[in-house]
């Protein structure tokens, strides 16, 4: 598919799916479904929810998606252990 043939769009992942699918919504509330590329795989990249992602759309088919790219979100809960190094001293 030519470049000019596609939308470029992000989203925030609000439900994952089996299969390597996933639920996004569009900053306009519109919900897709949406898979991850060949690089993704390939690279291991985890996406999990809450995740702002970058995705490639076609005019023809607005409800699918394809996921292109993880955008940096540091605001974002990964739920990761707080670690401890033992008490502060003062």
């Amino acid at each position: 598919m030519a470049d000019n043939q596609t939308v470029e769009v992000e989203g925030k992942i609000v439900a994952v799916l089996p299969g390597t699918m996933f639920r996004v919504e569009l900053a306009n509330g519109h919900v897709v479904l949406a898979h991850i590329s060949g690089k993704l795989r390939k690279h291991f990249i985890k996406i999990t929810v809450g995740d702002l992602v970058k995705m490639e759309m076609t005019p023809q088919d607005i409800d699918k998606a394809r996921i292109v790219y993880r955008l940096r979100n540091n605001a974002a809960t990964r739920n990761a252990p707080i670690r401890s190094y033992g008490p502060r001293r003062r």
